[in-house]
């Protein structure tokens, strides 16, 4: 067995050994018990399956002539157990029916706690883990995984299993009427089978894993170019979009074709074993007829049991290809609930504890990679209940201050604490409601602009929504739309201006009512006129708390209680807007700039 195999099989003996667990939880008896009820239905599904065939025979016999009966009892004979043979076969499909119904709650149970498990997880992950990965792709993952389980839960348990055993008890059965001849014909036909069919699956799960590729790619490029909308149209590159579409569908329209061409000649292999072998069974049986040995009624139930275990033979090469490709998307899936969360909290973590709400930045480091620094020991101090600007030019490292302080990645060098307590001490979720932030572009959820407010506090009563608008100097806009509150913002916010999603992220924030608030270039993509009625809502939304604002826009920040100028991700200056414009530095250099820019405007 080649290195490769070895490592297929550990991953498929992983993933089943990660499902089992939702099949037989700890703690949930109802589980266990509708596993234990599902699986005696299924034994006695298997149980009217083998013996309907002897109904048939005893019917066919006796209408043959092959007793001595009078003409009279032979056809009551032959009434009842065709009679018997017709309840056989209804109670083997209902218990199979029983089986499953018994069933679907256990499995729809297992579905939802392995995509909720995901979902979270990926939450908990790290904002480097989101940049580098695709949206489209991580949803694929999810939606190829959970398909995966349900179809493991649905045709291992209750299809492959059941036949197996079936298969072997008719091979006893064979053996014991007839010669042990059936059974061997039976075990080839069936060995044979199985092993063409594994064979030429695993050839076709490699073309089947670059479908998948093609189409999450395809997938990737087509939520890239709608979450684009704007910008494809300010481009005008729809033709480039669709063009570069059609080539990733184009990826997948050879693998699909591959795909296709591979199953017809599997599926006509599958056939001609399947029949070979039947054709054999059925002709000894004849033979057997022919010379007086075997009834007509024995080569009927040859034939219904041969019909019993081939039919569902030719379904078990479709049920192990999508097992097979289960275990790959299950795996996936897996995979990313293994992957770890680079930002965890510490074992026993307590809460974070705002007094005041000071931050202090001590001789910070960090950089996105080992190769390059963006902070190169930092210190600022940002005094409680004060107003601190960081500014500087691009690249500069102010964005990266506002991603430590929320703590999507860890300092490398130094520390970063908030009324004295370390941000890496404390629990995430403390640290995370203890900061408001108001970033450069407001993402809204598609949903109503009451939905959108009221996110900042969940148990938000309905004037607590509208005081938050109000103080976001949104309330009579809101009001004047025709649906008010509850108005569709449409994706991302697309159907609100700009000032008008800012302001509502605003009212988010107030509602949320932290008492350190981040101002992360709140209003660098706005107009003046826009600017200034977002500052004064912003001035309003600042009062009584900590306020760390990142600017671009310097006007904006002139009122701060002190300003601190980053260059190459350095403290270069820091003090008033007066003191600095008088030290003709940086700051002063970066101020003339933007005058002169918007003298020209």
């Amino acid at each position: 067995m080649s290195q490769t195999d070895t490592s297929t099989r550990k991953s498929n003996l992983r993933t089943i050994r990660r499902v089992l667990p939702y099949l037989w939880p700890q703690g949930q008896f109802w589980v266990k018990r509708r596993v234990v009820l599902s699986l005696t239905a299924l034994v006695m599904a298997q149980i009217f399956a083998l013996i309907t065939p002897f109904f048939y025979k005893a019917a066919v016999d006796m209408l043959a002539g092959k007793t001595s009966d009078p003409g009279w009892m032979l056809a009551m004979g032959a009434i009842g157990t065709t009679i018997a043979y017709g309840v056989t076969r209804l109670l083997n499909s209902g218990f199979g029916e029983l089986r499953d119904a018994i069933f679907v709650r256990v499995g729809q149970r297992a579905l939802r706690a392995l995509a909720l498990e995901t979902f979270t997880h990926i939450h908990r992950l790290s904002m480097r883990y989101h940049m580098s990965r695709k949206t489209g792709g991580l949803s694929r993952v999810i939606e190829r995984g959970v398909k995966g389980v349900d179809f493991l839960l649905r045709f291992t348990l209750f299809s492959v299993g059941p036949l197996m055993l079936q298969i072997l008890i008719v091979m006893v059965i064979f053996a014991s009427l007839f010669t042990v001849w059936y059974a061997a014909v039976v075990l080839v036909t069936i060995t044979l089978y199985v092993t063409y069919t594994i064979k030429v699956t695993e050839w076709r799960v490699k073309i089947r894993r670059q479908m998948n590729e093609q189409d999450t790619d395809a997938n990737q490029k087509a939520i890239d170019s709608l979450l684009n909308y704007e910008t494809v149209k300010y481009f005008g590159a729809e033709d480039r979009e669709a063009a570069r579409y059609d080539t990733a569908m184009a990826g997948y329209e050879r693998a699909a074709v591959k795909t296709g061409q591979s199953l017809s000649m599997l599926n006509f292999g599958q056939a001609f074993l399947i029949t070979t072998g039947l054709v054999i069974v059925m002709v000894m049986a004849a033979m057997g007829v022919s010379a007086g040995k075997l009834t007509v009624g024995d080569f009927v139930m040859v034939n219904a049991y041969m019909m019993q275990i081939t039919a569902p033979l030719g379904f078990l090469g479709t049920v192990y290809r999508e097992i097979r490709q289960a275990l790959i998307d299950m795996g996936d899936m897996f995979d990313l609930l293994e992957y770890p969360a680079e930002v965890v909290d510490k074992p026993g973590a307590p809460a974070l504890a705002v007094t005041g709400g000071e931050v202090v930045l001590d001789d910070v480091r960090f950089g996105y990679d080992a190769e390059r620094a963006i902070l190169k020991g930092v210190t600022i101090r940002v005094p409680a209940g004060q107003s601190v600007a960081i500014v500087g030019s691009t690249g500069s490292g102010k964005s990266t201050i506002g991603r430590l302080l929320f703590r999507f990645y860890d300092v490398t060098g130094g520390s970063l604490k908030i009324d004295g307590q370390d941000v890496r001490d404390v629990t995430q979720d403390s640290l995370h409601a203890a900061i408001g932030v108001v970033p450069q572009d407001t993402v809204l959820f598609n949903d109503t602009i009451r939905y959108n407010i009221a996110y900042g506090r969940a148990n938000a009563s309905e004037q607590e929504v509208f005081a938050a608008a109000r103080a976001a100097q949104i309330h009579e806009f809101i009001l004047s739309l025709p649906k008010g509150y509850e108005t569709q913002v449409g994706e991302r916010g697309l159907k609100l201006s700009g000032g008008e999603k800012q302001r509502v992220g605003i009212a988010r924030t107030l509602l949320k009512n932290p008492p350190i608030l981040l101002l992360d270039e709140a209003t660098s993509a706005l107009d003046s006129e826009t600017e200034q009625d977002i500052k004064e809502a912003l001035t309003l939304a600042g009062e009584g708390r900590t306020v760390i604002t990142i600017a671009h826009r310097l006007s904006t920040i002139a009122e701060s209680d002190r300003i601190v100028v980053l260059e190459s991700g350095e403290v270069v200056e820091e003090g008033t807007h007066t003191a600095l414009l008088a030290r003709q530095g940086r700051y002063a250099q970066l101020w003339a700039m933007q005058q002169s820019e918007e003298a020209v405007d």
